[in-house]
């Protein structure tokens, strides 16, 4: 049986163009994918911002593929294009719903079917919301999220508090990761077995109490053994 470091970039390109197929919510047909030095390059159309991020997360999945270029265009069918002030008015009314965030935080602009949100929130989680809420509207093209997260005490123990989040975590090897501590800015180094495990471990870097940003330098190595 071929192992991943014995793949050549045509059998990962063949891999990723089944992924793509696999996935229900991506149409395959729009999408091209070029490979090389194990960079998968994604061209092509998406019919929404849901179908894009579906390409990129199955390209993803591919076990072998060291970096992924999203160069594809979401390409909305003519039904559901609106006009911006009509994009602006609902977008500020989805926002508006979610109960996490509290009343006039945030600020939207719409410039050509693109949503740009704005302000200041205290937690990273209140921010993804906020995209989460607007990214797949009728008639968004994407989404440009400037919203800050206020900057609040860095807890003492926070390196410790993520390392022992990373020990108890069953998709992470926490000996494989370091934490470092600037301020109330973290960053990882490490190496790790696939980029699920490498999400993983920024997302709960995230969910510290204090930290401001997270600087992710932790490598995907296909390669490794399961035997270390």
């Amino acid at each position: 049986m071929k192992t991943i470091t014995e793949k050549s970039d045509t059998d990962l390109k063949t891999d990723v163009l089944a992924e793509l197929a696999y996935e229900p919510s991506v149409n395959v047909t729009d999408i091209g994918v070029l490979v090389k030095d194990g960079t998968v390059t994604l061209t092509g159309f998406a019919a929404s911002h849901r179908e894009k991020a579906g390409a990129v997360q199955a390209a993803k999945r591919v076990a072998g593929v060291r970096a992924i270029a999203d160069n594809l265009v979401v390409k909305l069918p003519h039904s559901l294009l609106r006009t911006d002030g009509e994009i602006a008015g609902a977008a500020a009314s989805q926002i508006g719903w979610l109960t996490s965030i509290p009343p006039g935080t945030i600020n939207v602009t719409v410039t050509d079917g693109w949503v740009t949100l704005e302000g200041a929130v205290e937690w990273r989680y209140e921010k993804n919301n906020a995209q989460h809420s607007v990214q797949n509207m009728a008639g968004v093209n994407g989404v440009v999220n400037l919203i800050t997260v206020k900057a609040r005490p860095m807890a003492t123990d926070v390196k410790a508090a993520i390392e022992g989040a990373f020990e108890r975590n069953a998709l992470l090897d926490a000996g494989r990761i370091q934490v470092e501590i600037s301020g109330s800015k973290v960053t990882l180094r490490g190496a790790v077995r696939n980029h699920a495990e490498r999400d993983e471990a920024e997302r709960v870097a995230w969910n510290a109490a204090g930290v401001w940003s997270v600087d992710n330098r932790i490598e995907v190595k296909w390669d490794w053994g399961f035997e270390d």
